[in-house]
């Protein structure tokens, strides 16, 4: 019986902890809140409803010194790494009941009522999911364990994803307006991704209804002028490529359809427009989902890559070394240096996010003295991701062009640009002595500290002529 009096019903409550929920730097599943692990809310809401809990992760060391429930069985996956779908079928492997509830282990605010409701909803399916505006609630829906073989057969493939499965078996949906009923702000769908969700979540009260504080809009007042200023955003945006995860990157949270394509062109993934499938982005969950015809290599399956916003480096390209296989780019092309101060200030009066918040880094595509696509985000890499996968979904050619930016031109941006065969680089700051050896090497002309009247030619500087060339 629960505290209420009601039963528990006859359902194993599979809480997917995983082994790699270090986006925000350390294990957010063992962060506190209200004093306790995030883990133990979640395990506690479900074990109140359940009949029987399991806590499924990779690292069962690291649960160690949490104090679960008694009766609570931590289980391993049988094979690391094969993310939720490869947590729920070690759940309906050895569940204890015919049902399994799947559950994210950062989900702090459960209610019961709402997993009752889905326990009503059954009707003979295999799976009951929530449905919403922005789709499936796979980490919050029951699986009967029929639905191993589905799990087993999908895992197979090389995909990981919860949903992959659902085509394969009976589901009822459930609207998520539906649940109002049982959670009014539907708050037992709210899970922690980032800093900002956990400092919210330890920001609202109890889980029995109270009041929730609303969140803060924090903006910053410089002395003196007292004009506000808003705060560069940035968030991991897990990039997925035919169901494998490839690298979990800090990012300002727009254009990542684009992103994701220039990251995963840029790393030699995605070669052929043709093969493209779809691209679908999960805002709530920060997954964005790319699918192609082209494979995906087989040790891409068991690694998982973290990039930072300032300076991370490539999944392929982890020394210069790697840059020795690409071929020179070879271009007649001329540019003054009139023309590319303009580029540069075009690309300046168009960086509206730059002028918002200070914390900005853009990059452009510039061709016949006009800047055709530009592109902001926290991360200069990330920002030229996104300017050269705009050009890739295009179909625009990068070979002739002159591509522009705020930041530092590292060894990464270099190789990047030259995988795009572009053959001008142009910043208003420092070029690397890395980034100038592989421009020299590759054939690409790299400028750097074009402002102030000036700039610094690093390579192959044939290219860029002057007014003084012109008349001589």
């Amino acid at each position: 019986m629960t505290k209420d009096g009601a039963s528990r019903i006859p359902v194993t409550a599979a809480v997917l902890a995983g082994g790699r929920s270090l986006r925000m730097g350390i294990d957010k599943t063992l962060l506190p809140v209200e004093g306790e692990p995030l883990i133990t809310r979640v395990v506690d809401s479900a074990n109140s409803v359940c009949a029987h809990t399991v806590v499924v992760t990779n690292r069962p060391e690291a649960l160690e010194d949490v104090d679960l429930p008694a009766g609570v069985r931590v289980l391993q996956d049988a094979v690391a790494y094969q993310g939720p779908l490869g947590g729920l079928a070690t759940a309906l492997e050895h569940a204890e009941d015919e049902w399994v509830l799947a559950l994210a282990a950062d989900m702090p605010w459960l209610r019961p009522e709402l997993v009752r409701a889905l326990w009503e909803a059954r009707d003979g399916a295999q799976v009951v999911i929530p449905v919403g505006p922005k789709g499936s609630e796979p980490l919050l829906a029951l699986y009967h364990t029929s639905c191993l073989p589905a799990a087993r057969a999908v895992l197979d493939s090389g995909r990981r994803r919860l949903v992959a499965i659902l085509p394969a078996v009976k589901v009822v949906e459930v609207p998520v307006e539906s649940l109002r009923n049982f959670d009014p702000e539907l708050r037992s769908l709210i899970n922690v991704n980032t800093p900002e969700e956990l400092a919210e979540v330890r920001a609202t009260k109890g889980p029995e209804g109270e009041e929730v504080a609303s969140s803060v809009r924090l903006s910053v007042i410089e002395v003196g002028t007292r004009k506000a200023r808003g705060m560069p955003s940035e968030r991991p945006i897990t990039v997925v490529l035919n169901d494998v995860e490839i690298a979990t990157i800090q990012s300002t949270p727009t254009d990542l359809e684009e992103m994701a394509v220039g990251f995963l062109v840029s790393e030699g993934l995605l070669t052929d427009r043709d093969s493209l499938g779809a691209i679908n982005v999960d805002h709530k969950r920060g997954h964005v989902y790319v699918t192609s015809d082209e494979g995906v290599p087989e040790d891409f399956r068991y690694r998982e890559r973290y990039v930072t916003a300032g300076c991370g480096k490539g999944v392929t390209f982890a020394s210069v070394g790697h840059a020795a296989g690409i071929e020179p780019v070879v271009s007649d092309m001329r540019i003054d240096s009139e023309t590319l101060y303009d580029l540069m200030g075009q690309m300046a009066r168009a960086a509206a996010a730059y002028r918002d918040t200070g914390g900005m880094h853009s990059c452009a595509l510039g061709r016949d003295g006009i800047v055709t696509i530009l592109r902001e985000d926290v991360g200069r890499h990330n920002a030229l991701d996104k300017v050269l996968g705009r050009a890739w979904l295009d179909r625009k050619d990068t070979v002739g062009a002159v591509l522009l930016t705020t930041g530092r031109v590292s060894y990464e941006m270099a190789v990047k640009a030259a995988k795009a065969r572009v053959p001008v680089v142009v910043s208003r700051t420092a070029v690397t002595d890395l980034a100038a050896e592989i421009g020299a090497r590759v054939g690409i002309t790299i400028v750097g500290y074009a402002r102030g009247g000036k700039l610094v030619v690093y390579t192959n500087p044939e290219r860029i002529v002057s007014e003084e060339d012109e008349d001589s």
